[in-house]
């Protein structure tokens, strides 16, 4: 790019949009309200001192520069009321220092980027109004210090992800006016927010599913468009991944390489008479739900190859009916239960390579 430009203060500096910028001494850029026009300069990333970047109300355009990813000492990234296109580029992600991102009210497309799971001192998320599509990205979990999250007026599909549980410190979640699907995680419950005040929490003109969460009412919840949930017969059926499954009569279920997503439901559970569940090569996330060990007549459980997180439950240890047992290959963490035991003399198969499990592991494995 080059240093294209002598500031007042005599250093090097770049010039944006008619003005010279000195490179060493530039800390923050505030051009909002004031009309300025075109596209975001790639040389924007030239100003490496920059520590707050406040470009909104105008009328800019084109693609946000990769370039931006250069700004590392950045807390404050707002570009919003712009009329700025394609997608949000997953060089963003390197900006580790961000607190407050503010992209909404653009043109924005495409997927938002995994990388935003890097951006772990986040306080701020702000992306409503733009066309951003796909599935919000568990990485969203991450983000602990989030505090508010907007993402309102987008196509975002998919389920909620269970990570958002994660986000302790949020007092302002909006996703209203988007396509999504599936059943809100239970782990929603985790957050402590004002439920009932919109301005704090508003999901409506979604298309998610009951069973809702116990710590959300009907009118927390809003207008949501249930045309293509799934209603099982209650006590017969368990809803699972859009099927409902007879109580009763399922004995085996197998949804190998299916391009599962989301959490195991804990309503898994009810399937009593189930002998085999085969859910490895899949994207499941979240933990392994407690409610596994309800699975009595299990032989063979087969989860491997997953995203799945948290410990293995404890109540693993109650299948005592178990031959094959493969949860390798996930991000389980944690030491394995003592109540593993109670099961393992009985196993042919037992895998669980590939994960983070810690020591000291029970002594009736230490051989494997």
């Amino acid at each position: 790019w080059g240093q294209d430009c002598t500031a007042d203060d005599g250093t090097d500096g770049v010039e944006l949009w008619g003005e010279c910028y000195s490179i060493e001494n530039t800390t923050e850029l505030d051009l909002s309200y004031i009309g300025v026009t075109g596209e975001i300069p790639p040389e924007i990333g030239n100003l490496i001192n920059l520590s707050s970047l406040i470009l909104k109300e105008n009328q800019l355009s084109g693609e946000i520069p990769p370039e931006i990813s250069y700004l590392t000492n950045l807390t404050q990234l707002d570009l919003g009321g712009n009329q700025l296109s394609g997608e949000i580029p997953p060089e963003i992600g390197s900006l580790t220092n961000l607190n407050i991102l503010d992209l909404a009210g653009n043109q924005l497309t495409g997927a938002l980027p995994a990388e935003i799971g890097n951006l772990a001192n986040l306080t701020e998320l702000e992306l409503g109004g733009n066309q951003l599509t796909g599935s919000i990205p568990p990485g969203i979990g991450n983000l602990s210090s989030l505090t508010f999250i907007h993402l309102e007026y987008n196509q975002f599909t998919g389920e909620i992800p269970y990570e958002i549980g994660n986000l302790t410190n949020l007092d302002w979640l909006n996703f209203v006016h988007n396509q999504l699907t599936g059943e809100i995680p239970s782990s929603i419950c985790n957050l402590d927010m004002n439920w009932s005040d919109p301005n704090n929490f508003n999901i409506s003109e979604n298309q998610l599913c009951p069973p809702y969460p116990d710590c959300l009412s009907e009118e927390d919840i809003g207008y949501q468009d249930t045309s293509e949930c799934i209603f099982c017969e209650e006590g017969e059926e368990v809803e699972l991944w859009g099927e409902c499954y007879s109580i009763e009569n399922t004995t085996s279920l197998n949804l190998y390489a299916n391009g599962l997503t989301g959490v195991i439901p804990p309503a898994i559970g009810n399937l009593v008479n189930l002998e085999g569940l085969y859910l490895a090569s899949n994207q499941l996330s979240g933990e392994i739900p407690s409610e596994i060990g309800n699975l009595v007549n299990l032989n063979d459980l087969y989860l491997s190859y997953n995203q799945l997180s948290g410990e293995i439950p404890s109540e693993i240890g109650n299948l005592v009916n178990l031959i094959d047992f493969y949860l390798s290959s996930n991000q389980l963490s944690g030491e394995i239960p003592e109540s593993i035991c109670n099961i393992y003399p009985n196993l042919s198969y037992f895998q669980v390579t590939h994960n983070q499990l810690c020591p000291p592991y029970p002594e009736c494995i230490e051989d494997y």
